[in-house]
């Protein structure tokens, strides 16, 4: 699986706006909810109670909320860029900036798993983090995370 099965430009947001985690969640719960045909409210909710599990937040300005929704058959990749980095309750207590959303069917298992693995190897790379942050343009953007130039493979 690579993450070109899972992105498409309808997912990018390359200059979100967003001034909180809430705020930045809720818009990707509302672009999700165009890209998979499920509700926001559903999206959001879900989200929401990952969150109160523990943060997503990895550090380094980075954050790969995910969730597992019964009503896709698929796994989804969305991905924001935030013009001004926001409170995530980041484990290294540093502002994010870099969101990845993932979304994965309940029975997803062990592709759910590889899914995080890879966009974690993907956004633990400095270089392309700052590309990520220098791009304002999704088809860029969109681009460089499924480039198979980009040192994500499993």
């Amino acid at each position: 699986m690579e993450l070109a099965d899972l992105v498409s430009l309808d997912g990018i947001i390359a200059a979100s706006t967003a001034t909180s985690k809430k705020q930045a969640l809720q818009e990707l719960s509302r672009r999700a909810a165009e890209v998979t045909g499920i509700s926001e409210a559903t999206i959001f909710d879900t989200l929401l109670e990952r969150e109160r599990l523990g943060t997503t937040g990895i550090g380094s300005g980075i954050a790969i909320p995910h969730g597992k929704l019964a009503q896709i058959d698929r796994l989804y990749g969305l991905f924001a860029r935030l013009e001004t980095a926001v409170n995530f309750d980041s484990l290294d207590d540093q502002p994010v900036d870099l969101v990845f959303l993932l979304l994965a069917p309940e029975a997803a298992g062990a592709d759910h798993l590889k899914a995080l693995a890879r966009v974690s190897r993907l956004m633990r790379d400095k270089q392309v983090c700052q590309r990520l942050r220098e791009c304002d343009n999704a088809a860029a953007i969109l681009s460089l995370i499924t480039s198979p130039s980009t040192p994500h493979a499993a």
